[in-house]
Parts: C-alpha cells; structure tokens; sequence
C-alpha cells in the first residue's frame, strides 16, 4: 500500500468512444475523491492484439499490456468504469483483463476494486457490473459492494461539455469513494 496519508487509486474505462458517458464519469472522480486519495487514469488498452496464447509465446507481452499491469500492480486500489456492451462487458475491457490476468505475479490478485458504470438505460449497465463481478472473481480480486454506482439515463446527467452535472450523482460517487478508501485500508491488500 502506498503512504498511508494517499491511497493511489487508478481508473479503467471500458469504453473506448470518445464521447463516453463512462469515461466523463472516469474523468470526474479525481475531484470527488476524499482528500487522501489520488485518481489517475489507468495507460490505454485500445492498442492491445486479440488475447491469443501462442502470441503471448512466441513474441512475449506487449509493452503496452506490461505498462497496464504495472499500473495496476502499483495502485492501491482500481476503479472499472464501464458501460454495457450486449448486457455484458465490453470486449476491449475483457481482452485488457484477459492479457494482464496472465501476468507473472498477477496485478488484479488481491487487489481492492470497485465498478461503476453510466448507461442512458434504465439499469445504467448492471449487467455489466454483474458479470465483472464474476470475473473479478477468478483473478481473485477483492471487490467492494456497496454503495453501487450505476448512472441510470446518463445523457440527462452530464453536460454538453461532458461534466457530471447530476448533483443527486455526484454525492453518491463522493460517497462510494469515500467508503472505498476505508475499504481499501481494511483490507490492507497490496
């Protein structure tokens, strides 16, 4: 864990689109954070080939799967910011976990993570963040619960300009980061 004065947390965006609802989510967490907490946005993954075994034997990793997993070795804790692609996780984002999840010592292992996601749906990605939990399951991360976060009818809750206009939204995200900073300390993981 990093000095115990600043938890260093990082943000994955799901979404790579330009006009994300999830990544103007992202972009807004630094100013919500509590005071003892640094959000940084996570190296992209838009780079990565298709998860393939016999690449990763024959030409190893990409640098940019190594500087990914780096990231997230290094963090505190990781905040997944995703919509809902087909009432699941966004290709992009899984290939990103399914490269860094074979990693020598594994980054998302014992890592404190927390999901969030906008959608201009009803259920503002929930399924989504169901089947993440899943898969955070398997690479043994620690996912925190509550309070959720799911941004229900985002294009009624951002501005033109892309910021989190949405106040009702913006407590409860203060909120969620709050309770993930003592999360995070709780349980100490590394």
């Amino acid at each position: 864990m990093s000095d115990s004065a600043n938890l260093a947390v990082l943000t994955i965006c799901g979404s790579l689109r330009r006009g994300s609802y999830n990544a103007a989510l992202a972009r807004a967490l630094p100013a919500l954070a509590p005071r003892d907490m640094t959000i940084t946005a996570a190296p992209s993954f838009s780079g990565f080939p298709l998860y393939n075994a016999d690449l990763q034997a024959s030409d190893g990793f990409p640098d940019d799967v190594m500087a990914l997993g780096a990231a997230v070795r290094e963090a505190d804790g990781v905040i997944f910011v995703s919509p809902e692609y087909n009432f699941s996780i966004p290709g992009a984002l899984k290939n990103a976990i399914d490269w860094i999840s074979r990693l020598e010592d594994q980054p998302l292992r014992n890592k404190p993570v927390a999901l969030q996601s906008a959608s201009p749906s009803p259920l503002g990605g929930a399924r989504m963040q169901y089947h993440l939990r899943q898969v955070m399951v398997f690479v043994e991360a620690i996912t925190f619960t509550r309070p959720e976060i799911f941004v229900m009818g985002a294009p009624g809750k951002f501005g033109e300009d892309g910021a989190l206009t949405d106040e009702t939204t913006r407590e409860l995200v203060a909120k969620q980061l709050a309770v993930f900073g003592d999360f995070i300390r709780r349980v100490g993981a590394t």
